[in-house]
């Protein structure tokens, strides 16, 4: 790597120099440089320097005092920038380019224009009037509306006589409400809104009660980094955790009203443009077509209000994240457990009833609120949405299903994801991402090069969610290492492709689904991200499974408008492709390829499991037998050849999901009343795996159904249950249920 020194400054300037100031043009693209090597000593004599070229490089950010004061044209292209506003030292800058920078998005664009006051081109077009609008227009909305949340809210907070203490605790609280509460414009530029919100709120504080502006804003930051760093205490994670072993044989379903901030509507997500705004997953904008609307009533809506915002903001009847980003961990040891009940923190009682005894393969562990936000014991909104099983690091793990998991599995929902040994119950680590709304997670195991320069296996998890960005977490070393900005809308789904380690898709609310590289980190968690491959789909991407036997050539997706299949195999020249067949699948009226496939897995090599064109109905299907190749490259439908249908609830109430356990030849799906149905197949599979197999005539029924145990909350019902995701470990031993009531049940297999 080339170190800059005076004489890499001067033979690269153009014409070259010989005294530093005297430069005017300089380029020092494609020398592998690192934000270490831009010594702001050095750079600090380039007093006329008004060109720079830094492109092709390495950099992830500028050093925060390089003092060009004088720069107008900046080329930043194809580095690894991952924030933008230390170009704000640079204020007569009018030309900037930085393309090719994974890391950037929209809301970047939206800072240099508010910051860089002179600029008026970006990546070579011309933003001189949305750059306007967006300083003058965009600001006055802002700072009118964090003045109403100031009147509205909280200047009756703060006495006549107030103390530091007093206005240090209200500024902490109003920064946190208006950042949660105060949006404008659509939900991409919502990373831009927060950050604009929070400038304006602390330059509001700052006029209203005479603070000294910024006073402990740096302070603050440095804080919320070293918390992302840092781990929680065992003792705190015991604040997060309420478990309780029952036994399922004696319950009943509570059939109690619910409260109205909790009623579900009975005619959601009828229409595609329903689906779009109201797949249950909290929402602060209402114009973003996202994973954004909570399952409750209209009234509901209506009936919450931006109060709550001071300690944990409200929205649409569902709680939203606070606070600043933070990576957390925690080993529950039995003492830390006795603590939970001097902690106040919720318990979970059974109520027996020995009126009826039913039948069970399977014994509930525990019942965890480990989502909760600002660890309250009161919530009961945040939604749990995806969960998978830790791989074990053995060379031959692989090989076989049956040994290819831990005990372990990784949940995610609201701001947080969790690791939990689902033996004891215990939260093994806990990680929290401020503003995040966490939908999927997935696991790979990446060979590392450690410190010593040996290589060792480690798993990696991936977690995605609303802000359209994947956190990479290096779990051993309990160390959140990177994040790629993948979209610049929510993502649905992620998962790791089988054959190679490092290929990751992402499936977005922006109608696409990307292939990754997420490359390997070095002993300094050094990576690289590429994007491989964009897959157009025609609606909203939920659910996406790869091709069992070919892996690498071919996608699967269920989609808010049908199931579709892409090519994805990497040597066709194409990067960016769109699908290659879309499938038909009987509904009431006859054949369709209009529905909503909410629920996507494959049981095994060959056999398809989905849902849902027709109510109260599970769809098995070949896909062998239903996608000829033969034609590839051109967009055909297909008829999915139905093999049977499974009987399921006749529930209109979409995103419950299915699994499969394709070592044990199970499926799994919950249902709107707490109900986990499991089917086991492996009395049919034979049959359907020959080339002539018939399909089943009569619907098959679930071999059991897990009913949801009555639970005691501080002596109260919790409210409707709705399963949002089940699954089982590949052994089938523990089965984990998500709700939409921040309930993570496990369930062992007796």
């Amino acid at each position: 790597m080339s170190k800059i020194t005076t004489e890499l400054l001067l033979e690269r300037a153009v014409p070259r120099s010989t005294r530093l100031r005297k430069i005017e043009t300089l380029n020092l693209s494609k020398l592998q440089l690192k934000t270490g090597d831009l010594d702001p000593r050095l750079f600090s004599r380039l007093r006329h320097l008004q060109r720079l070229d830094l492109s092709d490089n390495l950099l992830d950010k500028f050093p925060n005092s390089l003092t060009l004061p004088d720069l107008r044209v900046l080329n930043c292209n194809n580095n690894k920038l991952e924030d933008v506003t230390a170009l704000k030292q640079f204020p007569l800058l009018e030309e900037l380019t930085y393309e090719n920078n994974v890391y950037l998005t929209l809301n970047d664009d939206y800072k240099v224009m508010f910051l860089l006051q002179n600029l008026r081109l970006l990546n070579g077009k011309d933003i001189t009037k949305l750059a306007n609008h967006v300083r003058r227009v965009n600001s006055r909305k802002l700072t009118s509306k964090v003045t109403a949340h100031w009147e509205k809210f909280f200047r009756d907070q703060l006495p006549e006589k107030y103390t530091a203490e007093q206005v240090k605790s209200i500024r902490k609280k109003f920064l946190k409400s208006v950042q949660t509460n105060v949006v404008y414009g659509p939900s991409s530029l919502s990373e831009f809104t927060r950050w604009r919100v929070k400038m304006i709120a602390e330059e509001f504080l700052a006029h209203s009660l005479g603070l000294e502006l910024n006073s402990d804003t740096e302070t603050e930051e440095k804080a919320d980094e070293n918390e992302e760093e840092s781990t929680e205490s065992p003792r705190e994670a015991a604040k997060d955790v309420a478990q309780v072993t029952v036994t399922p044989s004696k319950r009943k379903r509570n059939h109690s009203k619910s409260s109205p901030g909790n009623k579900r509507s009975k005619t959601q997500a009828k229409t595609e443009e329903e689906a779009a705004l109201n797949p249950r997953k909290s929402s602060d904008v209402e114009d973003d077509p996202a994973p954004d609307k909570p399952r409750t009533s209209n009234q509901a809506a209506k009936e919450a209000t931006p109060e709550q915002g001071a300690e944990g903001a409200q929205k649409n009847g569902e709680q939203f994240p606070k606070g600043q980003s933070n990576r957390r961990s925690s080993h529950m040891t039995g003492e830390q457990k006795s603590q939970e009940q001097d902690n106040s923190v919720v318990t979970l009682t059974p109520v027996k009833n020995s009126k009826r005894k039913e039948d069970v393969s399977a014994e509930p562990l525990h019942f965890l609120q480990c989502h909760s936000k600002g660890n309250s014991r009161e919530d009961f909104k945040t939604q749990l949405w995806s969960c998978v099983f830790e791989p074990v690091l053995d060379s031959g793990a692989r090989k076989d299903p049956i040994v290819s998991s831990s005990r372990t599995v990784a949940t995610c929902g609201g701001e947080s994801v969790c690791l939990i040994d689902c033996e004891t119950g215990t939260v093994l680590k806990k990680y929290k991402v401020a503003t995040e709304e966490f939908f999927s997670v997935a696991w790979t195991t990446l060979t590392m090069v450690i410190s010593d320069s040996r290589k060792k296996a480690h798993n990696i998890l991936a977690a995605a969610g609303r802000r359209g960005i994947v956190k990479l977490i290096h779990v051993a070393a309990d160390f959140c290492y990177g994040e790629i900005k993948a979209h610049k809308k929510p993502i649905a789904t992620v998962c790791f492709s089988p054959t190679q380690e490092t290929h990751l898709f992402t499936a977005s609310y922006d109608k696409r689904i990307a292939l990754w590289d997420i490359g390997i980190p070095d002993c300094d968690y050094n990576f690289k991200a590429s994007q491989l491959l964009v897959l157009e789909t025609a609606s909203i991407p939920l659910r996406i499974a790869l091709v069992p036997t070919c892996p690498e050539q071919y996608l699967l997706a269920g989609c808010e408008d049908g199931c579709f299949a892409w090519n994805i195999k990497l040597d066709k020249g194409q990067k960016s492709r769109p699908f290659e067949a879309i499938f038909q699948f009987p509904d009431e009226e006859g054949m369709t390829t209009s529905h909503r496939v909410d629920g996507l897995a494959f049981l095994n090599d060959d056999v398809v499991v989905s849902k849902s064109s027709k109510p109260g109905c599970i769809y098995l299907w070949s896909w062998s037998r239903s996608f000829d190749a033969k034609g590839k490259g051109c967009q055909r439908t297909m008829s999915a050849v139905i093999l049977a249908e499974l009987e399921w609830s006749t529930t209109d109430m979409s995103y419950l999901t299915l699994s499969t356990c394709p070592a044990r030849e199970y499926v799994f799906c919950g249902d709107e009343k707490g109900s986990v149905w499991m089917y086991n197949l492996s009395s049919y599979t034979t049959a359907w795996g020959s080339p002539k197999g018939k399909r089943q005539e009569r619907r098959i029924s679930p071999t059991q159904i897990l009913k949801w145990p009555e639970l005691r909350v501080n002596g109260e019902q919790p409210p409707e249950i709705l399963v949002n995701n089940v699954v089982a470990d590949p052994a089938f031993t523990y089965l984990v249920v998500l709700t939409s009531v921040n309930i993570t049940a496990i369930w062992k297999k007796s």
